[in-house]
C-alpha cells in the first residue's frame, strides 16, 4: 500500500538539472539520470554499484538486482529509461518506465492510472454537463417541460435560429392530441364511437308498435318471448299503457 501511494506521489512529480540539461545525449543520459538530487533515481541498484567501481553500463548484464537502462531514444527531445529487476543475463522484470522531454525527467503512468483517470475525467464532465443543463429546464403544467437559454448568450442565440429554421414543422410535432384539440371535439368523437342507449319510451314514441303481419314475417314473437326481452330493444316499460301485440292465429 506505501509503494503504491509513493508511486501515485511520483506522477505528480518532475525532476531537471539546469546545468546539464544542454549537454543531454545517448551517452550522457544515464549519467543525467542517476543524479542523486533526482527523486526517481534509487541508490541501492546495480548502477550505483557499477559506478562506485567505475565499470562500464555493458557490465550490468551480469549482475542481479535492481537496474536502470535506456530503452529508447528520439534525439534531441525524448529519451525513455527503464526501472527493471534482472534474475540473469538473459532475464529482467519491467517495473516503471520514466521519459525525458526537453531535460525533464517525468514518471510514465502505468495501464491502471491512465484508466482511472479517463474515467474519472469522463465521470466529472458528464456530471457537470448534467448539472448545466438541469439549470436550463423549465417545467409549465400545459407545456411540460421546455428549455430556456436566455441566460446564456450563445445558447439563446442558437436557439432562437433553430426555432426559425423549424418553426413550421414545431408547430405540427409539439403539443399533445389533448392540447391541440378542443374537449368537445374529443367528447362527440367518443359519443360516435360509442353512442348510448335510446331510452324505451323514446324508442316507443319515435316507432309505431308492428302489426301482426310484420310480426309473423319477423319469426312471431308470443307474449312471454316479449316480456322477457331484455335490453334497449325491451319494449316492457313502467308507467307506458300499450296494448300488447295480436296473438299469431293458428292455420
Amino acid at each position: 500500500m506505501a509503494s503504491r501511494q509513493m508511486a501515485n506521489d511520483h506522477l505528480r512529480l518532475s525532476w531537471h538539472d539546469t546545468q546539464m540539461m544542454a549537454t543531454l545525449s545517448p551517452q550522457t543520459v544515464m549519467d543525467y539520470f542517476c543524479r542523486r538530487s533526482n527523486p526517481f533515481y534509487e541508490h541501492i541498484c546495480n548502477n550505483e554499484t557499477i559506478r562506485m567501481q567505475r565499470l562500464g553500463p555493458e557490465h550490468l548484464h551480469n549482475m542481479i538486482g535492481l537496474e536502470y537502462i535506456l530503452l529508447h531514444v528520439a534525439e534531441p527531445i525524448l529519451y525513455v529509461i527503464r526501472k527493471q529487476h534482472r534474475h540473469n543475463p538473459s532475464e529482467a522484470t519491467p517495473i516503471a518506465d520514466y521519459y525525458i522531454i526537453g531535460g525533464t525527467v517525468y514518471k510514465a503512468p502505468d495501464l491502471a492510472n491512465v484508466i482511472n483517470a479517463r474515467i474519472l475525467n469522463t465521470v466529472v464532465n458528464l456530471q457537470s454537463a448534467f448539472e448545466e443543463a438541469s439549470g436550463y429546464a423549465r417545467y409549465h403544467p400545459n407545456k411540460g417541460y421546455t428549455w430556456d437559454f436566455s441566460s446564456n448568450k450563445v445558447l439563446s442565440d442558437k436557439s432562437k435560429s433553430d426555432k426559425k429554421d423549424t418553426s413550421s414543422s414545431k408547430d405540427e410535432n409539439s403539443g399533445t392530441l389533448f392540447q391541440k384539440q378542443r374537449v368537445d371535439m374529443l367528447l362527440a368523437e367518443l359519443l360516435r364511437k360509442f353512442p348510448p342507449p335510446i331510452p324505451p319510451m323514446l324508442q316507443n314514441l319515435q316507432q309505431a308498435p308492428p302489426t301482426g303481419d310484420e310480426m309473423s314475417s319477423a319469426g312471431g314473437l308470443n307474449s312471454n318471448e316479449m316480456n322477457n326481452a331484455t335490453g334497449p330493444l325491451d319494449i316492457k316499460t313502467e308507467g307506458v299503457d300499450m296494448k300488447p301485440p295480436p296473438e299469431k292465429k293458428s292455420k
